[in-house]
């Protein structure tokens, strides 16, 4: 792994801190054996793996087994396919990642950006743990896609990632916080559905300030293909009105006083300053989606091991 600077855990992501979860994840007691192949992980799958029923075929991957290339549709079709089988599953876990400058906000203990890489990385050393493969794509600055790998490689490429994509997102915001890239969250979905065809599993993780009204479909349309998961980081100011008084806030490089008097000023600054969060919350539980909602106090270990099925193990 190349050499990076080590963040402060607090508004940039400790790369140290990530690479640490591993040894708590050691300690934890996966859920119950359900998938009828032991070999390639302990946790339920509907991705198809090695094995003798043939289901289908989909286009050609990076370490994909060329002794499984169906070659009549590769003729047909003049790409590279692959048979997919029903039998010896091996899971795959795709994390999503919201990178949007909202993220990288928070008033309490550290950055929502913060958060939700290490929420990401529990679900990577997770994953892997459990035999599966695990791969991530981040959506808003960030556009890059990380290959699903498995074992300790896959968790560590997870974190190293996040660490670099969270670098390159605070240079630009320092640099130019005006012209951060925007990707809606229909459009993140869209763009992973178009690499999640090797995904059994997918875990989003965004406060939902992207969220728009095409997002409904999309999630939709993933959750057919996938077990999808949602978790929602939040500020606790985005969770709960304030205390009354007189609150300095800074965007942008300005620096303002919001003074929250009234019950009302605090109920609507509450309301406005969580409407990312609580939109999408509700949509997904209006889906019938696995959701949990945290703030940026709290450890991510309860929601992100209940999302993926695990339980915690006695120590």
């Amino acid at each position: 792994m190349p050499q990076r600077s080590n963040g402060d855990g607090r508004t940039s992501i400790s790369l140290v801190e990530l690479i640490a979860l591993r040894a708590r994840v050691g300690r934890a007691r996966l859920a119950p054996l359900r998938s009828r192949s032991a070999r390639h992980g302990q946790q339920t799958s509907a991705l198809f793996g090695r094995g003798m029923d043939y289901a289908e075929s989909r286009v050609y991957q990076a370490g994909d087994d060329v002794r499984r290339l169906d070659w009549r549709l590769t003729a047909r079709s003049g790409k590279l396919h692959t048979k997919l089988f029903q039998e010896d599953r091996e899971g795959c876990l795709l994390i999503l990642v919201d990178t949007h400058a909202s993220m990288r906000f928070g008033t309490r203990v550290r950055f929502k950006s913060v958060q939700a890489a290490r929420a990401a990385a529990w679900a990577a050393w997770y994953a892997t743990r459990a035999g599966e493969r695990v791969g991530m794509m981040p959506f808003g600055h960030a556009d890059h896609l990380l290959r699903p790998r498995a074992g300790a490689r896959g968790a560590l490429a997870v974190c190293g990632a996040l660490a670099d994509w969270d670098a390159s997102s605070g240079m630009a915001a320092r640099e130019q916080p005006l012209a951060v890239p925007q990707e809606s969250l229909a459009d993140a979905l869209v763009r992973a559905g178009r690499v999640s065809h090797g995904a059994n599993r997918v875990l989003l993780i965004s406060d939902g300030f992207s969220c728009d009204a095409s997002a409904r479909q999309r999630l939709l349309d993933i959750s057919r293909r996938s077990g999808l998961a949602v978790l929602v980081v939040a500020d606790p100011l985005e969770l709960a009105p304030a205390p009354a008084g007189r609150y300095p806030l800074e965007h942008d490089g300005e620096r303002r006083d919001v003074v929250l008097q009234t019950d009302r000023q605090r109920a609507d600054f509450q309301q406005a300053l969580g409407a990312g969060p609580a939109r999408l919350h509700e949509l997904a539980r209006s889906l019938g989606l696995g959701c949990r909602i945290i703030d940026t106090t709290v450890d991510p270990f309860d929601a992100v091991s209940s999302l993926l099925g695990a339980t915690r193990g006695r120590r």
